[in-house]
């Protein structure tokens, strides 16, 4: 993987630029030489994520709901209106795999799903209960979401079906032309104390051959003796401090590992390593912040070693950029991360607020920013852990022009296709189950359909995917800007303009743009550009247009803007 950072963001940067950069070639220079251009070279950078609880998806197999452990379908109180549910309800790989095409169809290239590792077989018994709006609290909650793990080796049996393992799985999505993302854990197992008595599982971990590494004995960390007491070494006997920050101490009553024990990394990377064999072609690392940077770089390191290029993207939920972006820098990780100040900027953009397309340029951090490479970073509007996205249907329409036509990776949620639960907290319905009910009344949403369009557009445009970005015009109800990609024999430039105004916007670019047939990737119109000419179109209400150009840049004033920004760019690796 390389990493290339910061292009300029607005147009009034292309002067300033050049004067920095090396001797810039004329367009004739550049055509018989043929620059590269491109945010990214990153393989993974192609794909477009769909992201499912798989438990919450589709429960294809009824024969492994295991409604004997009592752990299926535990309803909350209603949480103004809508209650969510602490309880297994079905759903499993067979689900999964049976509605493939149903995501595929939506341009979708890959599918990341929760941990699939053996999780304890009771309700938890500790902690504080659900509220309405709350999180971190699981008192009663099983580990339906995959991220109390006890043997990480193993999978949980609430996934599997005779003919339908995890490999199976993997094969299915390889067999739709999709990618499989694995969320991993790596720095906690289940919940550990504060039991009314020490349950099964809880709290402990297991090797491949079922022999127990480590119990944390329904013991507070400040109690536990890892000299004396062999299966306490495994974990951090660091509780929480007082007056120190969120990521200090123990949090939610969970089995913090110790990150300065090598059989902490030995065992995840031997036990994670497996999942890459049986089929996983990425990870996405939840609560990365939690371990030190070496601890990640070790892993990495390590996984890598044996997969080469091997894509991660890590889960460091803080909105400052300068913060989250160190997972990314060499010897801190080496990671991608979700871009959560991009996320913020989302919210406030497409939902209610309607804040001008101006609060989305600042996160783009395409010029002098933090991150190892911004191109790499993975884009959401929401997930699982916070409210889902509250928006009109045309607010939704409007985020995903944005996400799949803008720098970063894109993630949608499952359900976000139709507004599924839109604004619904974790225990007040952002997690319910979305089942083929869900698929079915997404078929007609207009927010799918639109979707589809513009994810499909991305799947065929490497512009779109990995070019370099330099924006035109972030204002208000309007957005325009260039993305391009020229690398190796490959060629072509992405005019992007976007409306999320009520009527419609018309746009008359002149900045930059080279002459030459430009065709739109939605809906095959044909736009022929002079030199020193304008492209005129007229885009509808929360409506979308990309012109694509194949063919090599030589527009001089383009040249020198997209010169000077790889003249910036610095191969981390």
């Amino acid at each position: 993987m390389f990493h290339f950072p910061r292009i300029l963001s607005a147009l009034a940067c292309a002067v300033a630029l050049a004067a920095c950069a090396p001797q810039a070639p004329d367009a004739s220079a550049t055509s018989a030489a043929v620059a590269s251009y491109y945010g990214t070279l990153e393989p993974f950078a192609r794909e477009a994520v769909y992201f499912v609880m798989t438990d919450r998806f589709v429960n294809g197999d009824p024969a492994n709901d295991q409604r004997d452990q009592g752990t299926f379908d535990i309803p909350l109180v209603s949480c103004s209106g809508v209650a969510g549910n602490i309880g297994y309800l079905g759903g499993d790989f067979r689900g999964l795999a049976d509605h493939l095409d149903y995501i595929a169809e939506m341009g979708f290239t890959a599918v990341w799903i929760t941990p699939v590792v053996d999780n304890p077989d009771e309700p938890f018994s500790g902690g504080t209960a659900p509220t309405c709006g709350g999180s971190l609290a699981d008192r009663g909650k099983t580990g339906y979401h995959g991220y109390w793990g006890v043997d990480f080796n193993t999978l949980d049996e609430h996934l599997p079906s005779p003919g339908m393992g995890f490999r199976e799985l993997a094969d299915a999505l390889h067999a739709h032309g999709m990618k499989l993302v694995l969320d991993i854990v790596g720095n906690h197992g289940s919940p550990a104390w504060g039991m009314e008595h020490d349950q099964p599982k809880f709290g402990k971990i297991f090797d491949r051959d079922g022999t127990l590494l480590a119990d944390h004995q329904n013991l507070d960390p400040t109690r536990l003796d890892p000299a004396g007491n062999p299966l306490h070494r495994f974990y951090s006997a660091r509780g929480p401090v007082e007056g120190e920050g969120f990521l200090e101490g123990n949090l939610a009553q969970l089995s913090d590992f110790d990150p300065d024990n090598p059989a902490v990394l030995d065992y995840l990377v031997d036990a994670y390593s497996g999942w890459i064999e049986q089929g996983a072609d990425a990870f996405r690392i939840d609560t990365i912040a939690w371990m030190p940077d070496a601890f990640w770089q070790a892993f990495t390191q390590r996984i890598r070693a044996k997969r080469p290029g091997f894509f991660m993207f890590g889960e460091a939920f803080n909105y400052d950029a300068e913060v989250i972006a160190r997972h990314t820098l060499p010897g801190q990780g080496e990671t991608s991360v979700l871009d959560f100040p991009m996320k913020e900027a989302m919210e406030a953009a497409f939902g209610h607020a309607q804040a001008g397309f101006a609060r989305l340029a600042p996160a783009l951090y395409l010029t002098d920013g933090p991150y190892a490479n911004p191109y790499d970073l993975a884009t959401f509007y929401d997930n699982h852990d916070m409210p889902r996205l509250d928006a009109s249907d045309a607010g939704f329409i409007d985020a995903h022009h944005w996400l799949f036509t803008a720098r970063g990776i894109p993630v949608v949620y499952y359900g976000s296709e139709m507004g599924f639960m839109r604004g619904r907290p974790e225990h007040g319905g952002n997690r319910n189950y979305f089942g083929v009910e869900g698929i079915e009344a997404a078929r007609t949403s207009p927010i799918r359909a639109a979707l589809i369009r513009i994810a499909r557009a991305r799947a065929a445009s490497p512009a779109l995917q990995r070019g370099l970005q330099v924006n035109l015009e972030l204002n208000g109800t309007r957005a325009a800007f260039y993305r391009v990609y020229q690398h190796q024999g490959e060629h072509q430039i992405a005019l992007v303009l976007l409306n999320k105004g009520d009527t419609a916007a018309r746009f008359a670019v002149d900045s930059m743009l080279q002459a030459g047939r430009w065709t739109s990737a939605l809906d095959g119109g044909v736009v022929e550009v002079a030199a020193g000419g304008k492209l005129e179109a007229s885009v509808p209400a929360h409506g979308v247009q990309v012109y694509l150009l194949d063919a090599a840049v030589t527009e001089p004033t383009l040249v020198t803007t997209l010169d000077a920004a790889m003249a910036r760019a610095r191969p981390q690796r």
